[in-house]
C-alpha cells in the first residue's frame, strides 16, 4: 500500500498539465502528503477539468472501534469491485486523478527504515487514478487505486499505485467500468520506472484528519510504526 506521495509542482503547473482552466481557489496541500492529510486532484464537472484540495482517505470507523473514536482513512482501494468502491467507480463524476511527482515506499530494518522514493521516467509529474466522495467528517475526500507491483518495485513492495501517462488520464475520468478495472488489472511497464534510494527515515508527520490502520490483508506494512499509515480496501 501507498502511504506517502510527493506532489512538488505549483498549483498552476498541475493545473496546465492535466488541462484545468479554473484556477485552484487556495489550497493548503503539502509537498509531501500522508493519509488524512490535503492533497489536490483534477476532477470533471459538466465536461471540464476542475483541480480541488481534499482528504486522503475516506473517513472509516472498523467494528472495533469506538462509537466517539475518530475514523481512520482508507487511502488506498485495493479492488475496484468491492462493493465499498464499485458504486463510485462505474460513476464518471466519482473519479478523480491525483497528481504525483513520486511515491514512497518504507525500506529497511524495523525501527531504521527510510524512505525510497519511485517515479515515472521524463514525466515531471504523472497521474495516479483515484475516488472520491463527499464525507460528513472532512468534507470531500478521496482515495487512489493501488494494483500489484512490477519488476521495478518489487524489491521494495508487493503493491503499487494505478499509474497513469497523460493519454489515459481521459480513458480514466470518462471510460467504462471495464477500462477501470483493466487499468487495475494490468502491470505498468518496468522500464518506465526510476528508483531512488535515500537516508532519510520514514518518522511521523502530521496525518491531518488522522492516522489509520496498516493493511494486513496482504502481510505485514512496511511502514515502521511511528508512521501515519491508512488502510486498503
Amino acid at each position: 500500500m501507498c502511504n506517502l506521495y510527493s506532489e512538488r509542482l505549483s498549483a498552476a503547473e498541475v493545473a496546465r498539465h492535466f488541462g484545468v482552466t479554473a484556477p485552484l481557489p487556495g489550497s493548503n496541500a503539502g509537498e509531501e502528503v500522508y493519509p488524512g492529510a490535503t492533497g489536490m486532484v483534477v476532477r470533471e464537472v459538466g465536461g471540464a477539468r476542475l483541480l480541488q484540495s481534499m482528504t486522503w482517505g475516506f473517513p472509516v470507523r472498523l467494528k472495533f472501534m469506538k462509537p466517539d473514536s475518530k475514523p481512520k482513512p482508507v487511502n488506498n482501494i485495493a479492488d475496484l469491485s468491492k462493493s465499498m468502491w464499485v458504486g463510485l467507480a462505474r460513476k464518471p463524476e466519482w473519479r478523480c486523478i491525483i497528481p504525483v511527482t513520486a511515491f514512497a515506499e518504507a525500506e529497511g530494518p524495523k525501527g531504521a527504515r527510510t524512505r525510497t522514493w519511485f517515479s515515472v521516467k521524463d514525466q515531471p509529474l504523472f497521474g495516479w487514478g483515484g475516488l472520491w466522495r463527499e464525507s460528513a467528517e472532512w468534507g470531500p475526500a478521496y482515495s487512489g487505486a493501488m494494483t500489484d507491483c512490477n519488476e521495478a518495485i518489487r524489491p521494495v513492495h508487493d503493491r503499487m499505485p494505478v499509474l497513469l501517462m497523460p493519454d489515459e488520464y481521459e480513458r480514466w475520468l470518462r471510460g467504462s467500468f471495464d477500462d477501470l478495472l483493466a487499468f487495475q488489472n494490468c502491470c505498468f511497464p518496468d522500464d518506465l520506472i526510476a528508483m531512488h534510494r535515500t537516508t532519510d527515515l520514514r518518522s511521523r508527520t502530521s496525518g491531518g484528519a488522522g492516522a489509520g490502520l496498516a493493511d494486513m490483508r496482504k502481510g505485514p506494512s512496511l511502514a515502521p510504526r511511528d508512521q501515519p499509515m491508512g488502510r486498503a480496501l
